[in-house]
């Protein structure tokens, strides 16, 4: 039987905050976006922010209201991405098979250790406090999606076990929302058919699910049961990447479709230039579009043959927005994703002008050899230069998702 934990390191961002700054620890704290880039929300807190209400996700102003006193510090990546590479440091003396899912979380497959998988959480949780000055709640588990959910379950600093004889009375009494992947989306159908429990979702019917969740509703059914296969994958193994994404949020509300093209091209040259350092190419790109009221809409097409040109994704990207989105509301934000990868090396059907497409490699690579030397502003599309606001946008700095694959 297999032996994984997920790791979560406890409010991350406020946790490295404090241990620059000893004395924030004795303050309410929150790590919030830039509210003149309309990031104005809260990205983590400290304990004592929390204690009074105050919740990741919300709005500077709404935390305020809740904590007059809340201390607000910019984020600062830099500092986090040390800290996620030592926390991975110390993973890996224990185990090869190292799974990020974002910078504060990891699975681990310690399987192969000879110490328990508890004893293992356990030795992590206090190298994470004696070395690096922060706290971790583990989940230990024989699956990753019961691992996940165990980190959940106490915080901060816990060990959490969920084991194949205890799952049912720890995980089936828990609602269905906090299963991963039942968003709110999900849930409102759950609920919908009276299912508000994970256990509930378990003894559902499976064709009631396929029939009003489709595919998706046979994998959480799946999950709810234990049936989760999916590795945990080693870090930095290609098979790990199954799309390459970026998402932003404009600096002002979206209101018509040359607004929606320039974002979208600053958002394709991100996600080319990730393909092309990868050697990958996709052949599906998918757009999501979130709207001034956050309701969230997302669109896909096939691709005539996989591409890192980001003149074809935004191409592409741009007459699947024109197709299928209907102005009602002004937009808040938009994603676009390239998944269908192949390597650069695999064979691929040919362009009627391989010249031609050749010479577009090499153009959009000198444009990444310049960003790497002199910094992402220094080369941009003259279309952009219309709107400095949104040329000043760096996709590459927001949002980056790790995905985690299930296998039935």
């Amino acid at each position: 039987m297999r032996t994984v934990l997920h790791s979560d390191l406890n409010n991350f961002y406020a946790s490295v905050e404090c241990v620059y700054e000893p004395s924030l620890r004795k303050v309410p704290l929150a790590v919030c976006g830039d509210p003149e880039a309309r990031h104005g929300i809260v990205l983590a807190k400290n304990e004592l922010a929390k204690a009074t209400g105050v919740k990741t996700g919300e709005a500077i102003w709404q935390a305020r209201q809740k904590c007059p006193g809340l201390k607000i510090l910019p984020p600062d990546f830099k500092k986090y991405l040390r800290f996620a590479r030592m926390m991975r440091g110390i993973y890996a003396d224990y185990t090869d098979f190292i799974e990020p899912f974002g910078l504060d979380e990891a699975w681990l497959d310690v399987s192969s250790c000879h110490e328990s998988g508890e004893r293992i959480a356990d030795e992590l949780r206090r190298r994470a406090k004696e070395e690096l000055g922060l706290t971790v709640s583990v989940g230990v588990s024989f699956n990753k999606i019961f691992a996940k959910l165990g980190s959940d379950m106490k915080k901060p600093d816990a060990t959490t076990v969920i084991s194949p004889e205890n799952y049912r009375e720890k995980v089936w009494p828990l609602p269905v929302e906090d299963l991963l992947y039942v968003g709110p989306a999900t849930k409102r159908k759950l609920w919908l058919r009276g299912i508000r429990t994970i256990g509930e979702l378990a003894n559902c019917d499976i064709q009631l699910l396929r029939g009003a969740l489709g595919k998706n509703g046979e994998m959480l059914w799946n999950f709810a049961r234990g049936n989760d296969c999916s590795p945990v994958l080693p870090e930095g193994e290609a098979a790990m990447v199954k799309s390459v994404g970026n998402s932003t949020t404009a600096p002002r509300d979206l209101e018509n479709d040359r607004d929606v093209y320039l974002v979208l091209l600053v958002l394709c040259e991100s996600v080319a230039e990730r393909l092309r350092e990868q050697s990958l190419r996709g052949d599906v790109v998918s757009v999501s579009v979130r709207d001034c009221e956050l309701n969230t809409r997302s669109f896909q097409r096939k691709l005539p043959r996989p591409t890192a040109l980001s003149a074809e994704i935004a191409m592409h990207a741009r007459e699947l927005f024109r197709e299928r989105w209907y102005w009602e509301k002004p937009i808040r934000s938009l994603g676009v994703c390239v998944s269908g990868l192949s390597s650069q090396t695999e064979g691929v059907q040919l362009s009627m002008f391989p010249e031609a497409n050749a010479r577009r490699y090499e153009l959009e690579g000198a444009i990444d050899e310049i960003r790497r030397r002199f910094g992402h502003g220094s080369i941009s599309r003259a279309s952009l230069l219309a709107d400095q606001r949104i040329n000043c946008i760096n996709p590459r700095e927001d949002h980056v998702i790790h995905p985690v694959g299930w296998r039935g």
